[in-house]
Formats: structure tokens, C-alpha cells, sequence
């Protein structure tokens, strides 16, 4: 076998690795909120040890405690968006990430909605399920390997995708009320109790117009 073929048989047998970052082709018009190495323009309330930074990566685990994006992109206030982020979890651990939310101290954020983030804690709801809204009960990624994780909010219609696998397509009827609703608002990423860890990277998004 020549060289030319040894390689090209190397790169169909061997695919893209989710975790050797976004293709730049599939990224146009995304900014990141996350540069690897700090946490500049994000805020943390109670229990702040729950998160940390490992080789550009967000570490969630310790007691319960959301991460908020407050930077400048958007002056952190996203009504129509298209977020992306690669998670991984480890066995048994669960988490999840909040759009249209806002900065809490304490607390499970009151505002906004979760996308579920679990593949094997024992809470039945899923991965890329909006939580409590429109569950997935069958995990669409395995612990210990990186997925990609899509929020789409355009109006009152939410896609999530895992992989670029839509799980949920929601449309919010007119009479909801309080504020687990539509709006406007921030993200932020979730530590759920200290037997979860959960690593979040690659965090960017691409506003929409209204």
C-alpha cells in the first residue's frame, strides 16, 4: 500500500473526534462566551468551588451552584440565539444548562428554561430535554465522551439537538406565566450535587435576529 492510500484509509477508518473542537465550517457568526483559560464574564453565587478550569475546560462538580454568563457579548441579555457547547459526564452525574435566565446568588435559577444534561443519574429525564417542559427519557450521548450540545430559540420555538439530532422541537403556548418563560436573558451551566462532574467547553453562540 503507497503512502497516499495508507492515509486516506486512516481517515475514513478513524472519524472527526468530537472533542478536537468546532468545525469552522459549521461555526460562522458564533462568538465565544468562554476563553479556556478564565472565568471573565461569568459570576458564580454560593458554593463557588463547585466549578473550576482544567485544560480549557469548565469543571462542574461540588454542591449545588449555576454559573452565569455576564459578559459583554449581548451585554448577556439573548432573546433570539443559536448556542452551542461540548459537555461531557461521567458515570451517574447529572447537570443541565439554562437559557433566558438571570444572575441568582442562591438557589435553582427561577428564571428561564434547563436543558438537561445526564446520560446515567438516576433523574429519568435525559440529556437535550427541556426539563420539565418536554423530557427525553432515552440518554442520546454516552458518559466519557463529548457531545455537542444545540439550543435554537427563535420567538416562542425551541429546538435542541445532541449531535445534530433534534430531541425537541417546542413551541410556548401564549398563556404561560411567571418567569419559567420565553423572554430574554442569560446562560448558565448547573452543578448539581458533589457525586456529579460534568465538563463543559467550546461555548459560543450566534445571535438571531428577532
Amino acid at each position: 500500500m503507497t503512502r497516499f492510500a495508507l492515509l486516506t484509509a486512516l481517515l475514513i477508518l478513524v472519524p472527526r473526534a468530537a472533542s478536537a473542537g468546532p468545525d469552522p465550517a459549521d461555526e460562522e457568526g458564533f462568538v465565544a462566551l468562554f476563553d479556556g483559560k478564565s472565568f471573565d464574564g461569568w459570576k458564580v453565587g454560593e458554593n463557588a468551588d463547585s466549578f473550576r478550569i482544567e485544560d480549557g475546560k469548565i469543571v462542574a462538580n461540588g454542591p449545588r451552584a449555576h454559573l452565569f454568563y455576564v459578559g459583554e457579548v449581548e451585554n448577556h441579555r439573548f432573546k433570539n440565539f443559536h448556542f452551542k457547547a461540548d459537555v461531557m459526564t461521567t458515570p451517574g452525574s447529572n447537570s443541565g444548562l439554562y437559557f433566558h435566565t438571570r444572575y441568582q446568588q442562591s438557589g435553582w435559577p427561577s428564571a428561564g428554561y434547563e436543558v438537561q444534561v445526564n446520560q446515567t443519574h438516576r433523574d429519568p429525564k435525559k440529556s437535550g430535554g427541556l426539563y420539565g417542559v418536554r423530557d427525553v427519557f432515552e440518554a442520546p450521548a454516552k458518559d466519557d465522551e463529548w457531545y455537542t450540545q444545540e439550543i435554537i430559540v427563535r420567538g416562542k420555538r425551541v429546538i435542541t439537538k445532541v449531535n445534530g439530532k433534534t430531541l425537541v422541537d417546542f413551541t410556548e403556548p401564549d398563556d404561560v406565566e411567571g418567569d419559567r418563560r420565553l423572554s430574554s436573558g442569560t446562560f448558565a451551566i448547573q452543578a448539581h450535587d458533589p457525586g456529579s462532574k460534568v465538563y463543559v467547553k467550546n461555548i459560543r453562540v450566534k445571535p438571531l435576529d428577532d
